[in-house]
């Protein structure tokens, strides 16, 4: 069995309690499935669920290459040169990132309200950038963007492989 979950933020990819957040119980009523790896609190989109062992080390274990989109709207206005750092690896101090494929984006169609809403300033615009990573080290999106000088501000995981959150309402899942 495999769910796709679109995860809100501020939730905790978790079935046990949690004291400050919701967890995947608050969402999920299908027993005996587990995350395929994770995603941060403060993010949102796919998030992969399996009651299949073999196959969710598969989806997670970076051995395996599996390509996963992020969308990511970052403080700055950015230009494709910015992005070029991206392209070539990124040295976060405790490991060097693959190259990534990156690219300037439009804000994406159909965009849920994030609650609460990101900080914005009026003096300071905003850019949307995919991109695409095999690795999903720890926060490693959050860090590449602000190692290159535009912090990202709200992150979505678009997609796994050929898994996505099209037509997955936040908050709700399907099974494929």
């Amino acid at each position: 069995m495999i769910i796709l979950f679109n995860k809100p933020f501020n939730v905790v990819c978790q079935f046990s309690p949690h004291d400050k957040h919701p967890t995947l119980k608050d969402y999920i009523d299908i027993p005996n499935v587990y995350a395929a790896g994770r995603l941060d609190t403060d993010s949102e989109g796919l998030l992969i669920l399996t009651d299949d062992g073999a196959l969710q080390h598969k989806l997670s274990h970076p051995k395996y290459e599996k390509i996963k989109t992020y969308w990511a709207q970052v403080e700055g206005e950015l230009e494709d040169a910015d992005l070029t750092p991206l392209r070539q690896g990124v040295d976060l101090g405790d490991f060097v990132t693959q190259p990534a494929q990156v690219k300037i984006m439009n804000e994406p169609a159909n965009l849920w309200p994030r609650t609460p809403p990101i900080r914005e300033r009026k003096a300071i615009p905003t850019t949307w950038i995919e991109i695409k990573i095999s690795e999903g080290k720890n926060r490693q999106v959050r860090r590449m963007t602000a190692k290159i000088g535009f912090p990202t501000l709200r992150l979505i995981r678009y997609s796994i492989g050929t898994y996505n959150i099209d037509n997955i309402k936040i908050g709700t899942y399907k099974s494929v």
